[in-house]
């Protein structure tokens, strides 16, 4: 007879060699070609009911080390569950941050997540792994992108489902430049004691 223990013992073994084998499979990706493989699509569709909160940024210390800040919106459908969250990471000294972006499962996730800066060019940011409830895709992003977030008026995002359809919304970035640039809303200090 198998515990509830050795259950979730192996649950977890599961989810964890799961993550593992889609970060695996986005630096296998990422190693063989500059750009994603383009997919045809089936059509496309605007993602509609989604509510934008306002930026708000926080920032955490942990006993001498740099300050990492991040500047976070959350979109939600009218049911409450989180529609997209976007998080620009920064460490204090670093010139590039780390863009997330979190999705609800169901996506494509060989197809990575699209962001485009009003009219600009576009970037492409791979998922990284998933979690029960959503989808996070994750890199790098340099200081040329930023600054254009904090000039920009809007910052399309755009995924593909798992029908092979392409999903749109736009978030808003007039907030972002003034939250971004001034002081956190909250900052979290540990002090580590030796």
């Amino acid at each position: 007879m198998i515990s509830a223990r050795d259950c979730l013992s192996g649950l977890l073994v599961a989810a964890i060699a799961g993550g593992a084998s889609i970060a695996d499979a986005a630096a296998r990706e990422k190693s063989h070609a500059t750009t994603p493989a383009e997919v045809a699509t089936r059509g496309q569709r605007e993602a509609k009911d989604i509510t934008y909160g306002s930026w708000r940024k926080l920032c955490f210390k942990a006993g001498g080390a740099p300050t990492l800040c991040r500047t976070s919106i959350t979109g939600t459908f009218p049911t409450g569950q989180m529609a997209v969250r976007l998080d620009l990471i920064e460490r204090e000294g670093d010139r590039n941050g780390r863009l997330q972006v979190f999705v609800p499962v169901g996506m494509y996730l060989q197809h990575p997540v699209k962001l485009t800066v009003d009219q600009g060019s576009s970037f492409r940011v791979p998922y990284t792994w998933c979690l029960t409830n959503a989808c996070i895709a994750a890199d790098v992003v340099d200081s040329k992108t930023i600054k254009d977030m904090e000039s920009g008026k809007a910052l399309v995002l755009e995924v593909l489902d798992s029908n092979l359809l392409s999903l749109k919304t736009s978030l808003p970035l007039a907030q972002f430049d003034t939250i971004h640039k001034g002081a956190p809303a909250q900052t979290l200090e540990q002090e580590i004691d030796e």
